[in-house]
């Protein structure tokens, strides 16, 4: 029991370190933004996902990376960005970064000459792409690897930071996908999606950038609870909020 246990921990601990904003945060952005679709586009991707919903597509890239087949979209859920600097492709990983095939997965989606197992698949890529283009941490700072090297605990668990905000403060709240989804798209109003859709990816970046302060404002014991989740919840409902309304503008773009 004793062994069994101890496995379930470590594999518990590499899929919370490897994957961006978890399940959870990833179906939120996903329902979030199929709740703000155009009739055309929801009809569109309905006729490439078929009875897959947006929400749970979300996951696949994440998912797939325990087949062979896909090693290598495994750059591509990350990118660097340096202090006070823009997006620099010199410095991102040889096999691609989130900035960049995202821009090439939109592109292709847009010209249209994909085989429809390509589509889908692209579709899904975009889908998780955005939503790690919101967790600040996959915006890395190429010293850490987006927070994973941090050790520290939480709530007297060892983890990592990158943890910590891709999936247990997220966790701690209790809620399920929908019920958060729901409680953040109470706020959408029609200026707030303007406000949204009108940034531009760059921004996306900035963004994520100044937030590093509050992410990596953290005590010197490294030990982490309540206090640090107070703080830290609300950006990322923020983000996962943004994610969501941002992602429906590309795909209302494309498909629409």
């Amino acid at each position: 029991m004793k062994r069994i246990t101890l496995v379930l921990m470590i594999v518990s601990g590499f899929v919370a370190n490897s994957f961006g904003w978890g399940q959870t945060g990833h179906r939120v952005i996903g329902q979030i933004a199929a709740w703000h679709l155009s009739k055309k586009a929801s009809k569109n991707i309905e006729a490439i996902l078929g009875p897959e919903s947006l929400a749970m597509v979300s996951t696949w890239m994440d998912e797939v990376r325990s087949d062979p087949a896909y090693n290598h979209l495994n750059t591509w859920h990350y990118l660097t960005v340096k202090a006070g600097q823009g997006y620099d492709p010199d410095i991102q990983e040889s096999g691609g970064d989130a900035y960049g095939k995202t821009k090439m997965v939109i592109a292709a989606l847009k010209e249209g000459n994909l085989s429809e197992r390509q589509k889908s698949e692209y579709l899904r890529i975009l889908v998780h792409l955005v939503g790690d283009l919101h967790q600040p941490l996959h915006v890395g700072t190429g010293e850490d690897r987006g927070g994973n090297d941090i050790r520290l605990s939480y709530f007297n668990e060892s983890t990592n930071l990158h943890a910590v905000w891709d999936t247990r403060v997220i966790e701690g709240r209790n809620l399920s996908f929908t019920e958060l989804a729901h409680h953040l798209n109470r706020r959408v109003n029609k200026p707030l999606i303007r406000k949204y859709q009108a940034s531009t990816m760059d921004q996306w970046l900035d963004e994520a950038v100044e937030l590093r302060p509050l992410i990596y404002d953290l005590p010197e014991d490294r030990k982490l609870s309540y206090a640090y989740g107070y703080r830290t919840f609300p950006v990322m409902e923020e983000r996962l909020l943004a994610g969501g309304i941002r992602l429906a503008g590309i795909l209302n773009d494309i498909f629409g």
